[in-house]
């Protein structure tokens, strides 16, 4: 087993898994520098001493901040004559159907640098105007003019015939060399729908010269280690690709934490599991109902994103997130956070003292003083009361511990409205499945959370403040490739099953040999297949999977409609195959995760006191653990805390909770606690 090292860069802190040859792990957490994510991670990497065989696998957060701060590159698009508004126009939606006057956010590419060549391809891909070559060097001027950084090339229906896109390119590419990134439509994202394939493509444009240049600092910086990232769909790349295909990794640290997590719930029983990550900044959500659940219909900064991710609800609700009172006397908590620096007030750096989800918890007793990460970093409990103070006023009562507990509640009801949007609303009992936190604060909030949407059991792994760095170590190498093809069957028959499979052929050629530029053997890769299938009439379809030979797919199409929207048609019903896609997986060894034998349930050992703790019904007595000594088959009940380096666990009064021979802690109410 190669030695790999995952590296998860978040809001707050940065964190670090290390994986040696025996597969024992070692963790750390690092503040991050937002200024420059590189120092964090090079700086951690000089304190666990890395060795310069290692691997790293990393998760960054370089396109998501530069899509949410509006801060990448000078960007241009280029496109068919009459088409230059589609960015602007989009699907004209309305996110705030009560906003008199609605507000949407600017297109990426303003409109003097929307430019327009004349050409035109039908929708059946045969060609009505061919490109006129001599608009060219008037373009080229003015992306000179205007110190264009980087260009995206979206033509009508490219994904179908993208020589004119590639005309484009190869003279762009004559005039300005390596000093222009150029992302073209029909190589990021050859499908149907002309406003998204737009987005995706300028927003590939627009983050691709930040992430390559800062990958390159990155790569420099471990070589001569070898660098990959993880993608958005749960999969890693080469950092090379990552640079260019910037786009698949705008979800990338998130979707780390599912795929951690879904591992580390698999191998302990628990194959239907809703994850809950909540860092410094904002909670992320997924529901895995046995299988990693991908979608291509993402959204990111207000702005569609057609690309294969990990179906991942975010809120703006974390440890660092603001409290406030609005003009009309109600308490709100987030979307600001107090980031990593100055942080919330009891890490001391703060002059505001402006009151945070993390001050409320070590206001409560939630969280200690001297045991947060370790002991290696202490919170100043008296700023933390100054802060909540403040709030307590503004709202109006008189005890700081009753407006901390208000922020509790408030926090809570918006990351379980989150939960509810990913389960109920998608025809899913939450109380079929395991709720699993991690990161820094989710497993400070995950019982009374599950409590209140009746799930009847707390999965919390062995390192839930590092789980989504955890999961860079367990993710395959992988790439997603996808062809719009809008072909219509009445029946599933062998003559609809040869032509698909024609059409898949190119598609699986191109994976197999981008792989193999990355250094994998075709012999050792699996391909996936899957396609997009609707209702003929429908304007959107549902994906499922597709084995060669196999004529169950219609099947499985009314299955998946019936699930999702309740009734399914008649099996006559004519089906339209909208989108061919393609995934290319190489192996990977996952770590070794060490059992061992449940023992004396007696927890007593692993006691390290007591101390009052704020509930629902007041201040308790509680008793408090050392999560290094809780060891398999140990047992107790809430109300108690269990510290550990990277988090602190709140098991409230009522709730039950035992070792399992994994060391996951499995938190259970209302119910018996299985072995």
């Amino acid at each position: 087993m190669n030695q790999r090292l995952g590296v998860d860069t978040g809001g707050t802190f940065t964190d670090f898994v290390w994986l040696s040859e025996d597969g024992r792990t070692q963790i750390h957490k690092q503040l991050s520098t937002p200024h420059d994510p590189s120092e964090a991670i090079l700086a951690g990497m000089a304190g666990m001493n890395v060795p310069e065989t290692a691997d790293i696998v990393h998760g960054s957060t370089v396109a998501t901040n530069a899509l949410l701060e509006r801060k990448g590159a000078r960007t241009a698009l280029i496109t068919t004559k009459g088409f230059a508004d589609v960015l602007a126009i989009g699907r004209q939606n309305r996110p705030d159907i009560y906003a008199l006057v609605p507000q949407k956010p600017p297109p990426l590419v303003p409109a003097p640098w929307r430019l327009e060549v004349a050409e035109r391809v039908t929708a059946d891909g045969s060609v009505l105007h061919p490109l006129n070559l001599a608009e060219l060097p008037a373009i080229w001027q003015t992306l000179q003019a205007e110190q264009i950084e980087s260009v995206a090339v979206c033509l009508l229906f490219s994904f179908l015939r993208p020589q004119h896109e590639r005309q484009i390119r190869q003279f762009l590419q004559e005039q300005a060399g390596d000093n222009l990134f150029i992302s073209l439509s029909s190589d990021i994202l050859p499908e149907y729908r002309e406003y998204e394939r737009t987005a995706t493509t300028v927003i590939n444009a627009y983050v691709a010269p930040l992430m390559t240049r800062y990958l390159r600092r990155l790569a420099v910086g471990v070589q001569p280690r070898r660098l990959s990232v993880m993608q958005s769909n749960g999969g890693i790349i080469s950092a090379e690709t990552a640079g260019t295909e910037a786009a698949r990794t705008v979800l990338s640290g998130p979707a780390g934490g599912v795929v951690g997590a879904r591992f580390v719930a698999e191998q302990a029983g628990f194959p239907d599991i809703i994850t809950f990550d909540m860092g410094g900044t904002s909670t992320d959500v997924a529901l895995c109902p046995g299988h990693l659940p991908t979608t291509a219909s993402g959204e990111i900064a207000g702005l569609p994103l057609r690309l294969p991710i990990i179906d991942i609800h975010t809120v703006g609700a974390g440890g660092g997130s603001i409290s406030s009172v609005d003009a009309g006397g109600a308490l709100q908590v987030g979307p600001e956070s107090a980031g990593a620096f100055p942080g919330p007030a009891c890490y001391g750096r703060s002059t505001t003292l402006q009151a945070t989800t993390t001050d409320a918890n070590l206001v409560l007793g939630r969280l200690d003083a001297d045991r947060f990460l370790g002991g290696t970093m202490r919170l100043d409990v008296a700023a933390a009361r100054e802060a909540m103070r403040g709030l307590a006023e503004a709202m109006g009562v008189d005890e700081v511990e009753t407006a901390a507990w208000g922020i509790i509640q408030v926090a809570n009801a918006n990351m379980e409205r989150a939960i509810r949007r990913i389960s109920v609303e998608r025809g899913y009992d939450p109380r079929r499945f395991t709720l699993m936190p991690f990161g820094g604060a989710g497993p400070l909030h995950a019982c009374e959370m599950a409590e209140n949407l009746q799930i009847p059991r707390v999965l919390v792994p062995p390192v839930p403040g590092v789980l989504s760095a955890l999961g860079m170590l367990v993710a395959a190498p992988t790439k997603d490739y996808s062809q719009t093809v809008m072909c219509t069957v009445q029946a599933w028959s062998e003559v609809d099953e040869a032509w698909l499979v024609q059409e898949v052929a190119p598609i699986a050629a191109r994976a197999v040999a981008e792989m193999a530029a990355e250094g994998y053997e075709e012999s050792d890769l699996t391909l996936r297949y899957r396609l997009d299938v609707r209702y003929k009439g429908q304007s959107h379809e549902l994906t499922v999977p597709w084995a060669t030979g196999d004529f169950a797919v219609s099947e499985l199409f009314h299955a998946a409609h019936e699930q999702r929207y309740g009734y399914r048609l008649p099996e006559s019903e004519l089906l339209e195959v909208v989108t061919l896609r393609v995934t290319a997986v190489a192996p990977v060894e996952p770590p070794a995760i060490q059992q061992a034998p449940l023992g004396d349930p007696d927890a007593s050992v692993a006691m390290v006191g007591d101390k009052s703790v704020w509930f629902r019904d007041g201040a308790q007595v509680t008793k408090l653990y050392d999560r290094e000594k809780l060891h398999p088959g140990h047992r107790f009940s809430g109300p108690a805390i269990v510290f550990q380096y990277d988090t602190t666990i709140v098991i409230p009064p009522g709730w039950e909770t035992a070792v399992d021979v994994y060391g996951n802690l499995v938190l259970t109410v209302g119910m018996e606690i299985g072995d």
